[in-house]
């Protein structure tokens, strides 16, 4: 990637919403540039989708939880179709605010999956329908609980992973 590609990824983590006369300023070249390096990047994938990140206790949640699992043996693809829509059905019936499931490697555990819950109570029913699940096949689970409120040492956030990638460009020099 180009020196201007890594600013302007930069900077849209830290806050998506300003304009590309804006982005232009602070990254020094025209805003017509940056328009037409931002449609590249929105074409090539390296951009998802625009956020961004509230406060989660003034939306009413006290906790986000890390859930670990370890599967008792790897679905076929065909499983992981079946586990998709059970997935769905089961958020339709009960709602939680799921942000992320995915496979992964580590302590002895393939699965992550993250959600913040309103309370404990809404903790302990997200446990019970992901074990619920048809599909869920594990036979071990951990969970770790973030308090949302109170002291944190560093929040949830894109701006820092942004300056990592701002110092990341310049190493590269």
């Amino acid at each position: 990637m180009k020196k201007i590609e890594w600013m302007l990824l930069s900077e849209l983590m830290k806050n998506s919403k300003n304009s590309d006369r804006e982005l232009a300023k602070r990254i020094g070249v025209s805003q017509p540039t940056i328009t037409r390096v931002r449609s590249r990047l929105e074409k090539e994938g390296y951009i998802k989708e625009y956020t961004m990140i509230p406060d989660f206790s003034k939306l009413g949640f006290e906790l986000m939880s890390i859930n670990l699992a370890k599967m008792r043996k790897e679905p076929t693809e065909e499983e992981y179709i079946k586990i998709k829509k059970s997935g769905s059905e089961v958020l339709k019936k009960h709602p939680f605010a799921l942000v992320m499931a995915m496979s992964g490697r580590g302590g002895g555990y393939d699965r992550v999956v993250i959600a913040f819950h309103e309370n404990y109570t809404s903790f302990l029913e997200f446990m019970e329908e992901s074990r619920k699940s048809p599909f869920s096949e594990v036979y071990n689970y951990e969970n770790f609980l973030v308090g949302i409120s109170g002291y944190h040492y560093m929040p949830l956030t894109l701006s820092a992973l942004a300056n990592y990638l701002s110092t990341l460009k310049e190493k590269k020099k």
